[in-house]
């Protein structure tokens, strides 16, 4: 095998990563994907390698994983929790969990974490809609 096809292989691995996680990769996750695989997959390679020492720890069950992000995001107001928020569903999560996680964020984000809520909530379910019609691939808020 090359290094290129290595790489390639690789590369490969990391985006099934994302299928897994939430049934399907998100449109600017795959533009990024498709921008450095060809201009520096060095640096693609990394990103993900990071991102999966930290996401994949055995310190925390990956529906722990998914919340914490999810809250993360729904306080910056991140159109992204949405995608979080579906992910930490297929990794077990309940409406009422992911609903005491939005409380959680409210306390830090206030009004606005709460107001954006039903809104997140329901795109959820619209993802959640898409994916068991096999329409993951474009579900992703672009």
């Amino acid at each position: 095998m090359t290094a290129t096809e290595s790489q390639n292989w690789q590369i490969d691995e990391f985006l099934d990563t994302y299928r897994e996680l939430m049934g399907f990769v998100p449109p600017r996750i795959q533009a990024r994907f498709d921008r450095l695989r060809d201009s520096n997959p060095d640096l693609l390679l990394a990103e993900e390698r990071v991102r999966n020492l930290i996401c994949y720890t055995d310190k925390l069950d990956q529906k722990t994983v998914q919340l914490i992000l999810f809250a993360v995001l729904a306080v910056n107001l991140r159109d992204a929790a949405k995608l979080h928020g579906l992910a930490a569903r297929r990794a077990g999560a309940s409406w009422d969990e992911l609903q005491a996680t939005i409380d959680l964020a409210y306390l830090f984000g206030g009004l606005s974490v709460a107001n954006h809520a039903p809104a997140m909530m329901e795109g959820i379910a619209e993802l959640e809609q898409k994916n068991e019609a096999g329409l993951g691939a474009t579900a992703a808020p672009r």
